[in-house]
């Protein structure tokens, strides 16, 4: 049950959404038993964003919310593929990108709690 938030500095089109969406399902299944199936994603784009007291032109806050708890080595991993991902497609720098991860014990889908 895992949810993919991004808060980025740039404009979205519905092309890059798809692009990002379509590889966000990738990169979750970096984390062992998670995949796409149930994976949910959501952008917020022209955000702004302060770091070092400066307003970023590039940067992005990626929440990454898991049903359970991840392995750190497994965590490591999907921070570099979603840094390696901004940067390509948004041309976010690693350095302006922060990616908060949080496992969550009670998650309710389709009317009940896990």
């Amino acid at each position: 049950m895992p949810y993919i938030s991004s808060k980025v500095t740039v404009a979205l089109t519905q092309q890059k959404k798809e692009t990002l969406k379509k590889e966000l399902g990738k990169i979750i299944s970096l984390i062992p038993g998670k995949s796409e199936d149930y994976l949910m994603i959501g952008f917020e784009d022209n955000y702004s964003l302060y770091f070092k007291g400066k307003q970023l032109e590039f940067g992005a806050f990626i929440e990454v919310k898991t049903f359970g708890s991840a392995p750190k080595a497994a965590l490591s991993n999907v921070t570099k593929a979603i840094c390696e991902l901004y940067l390509k497609e948004l041309n976010i720098p690693s350095d302006s990108i922060y990616v908060k991860y949080e496992a969550v014990s009670d998650w309710g889908f389709n009317g009940f709690n896990f």
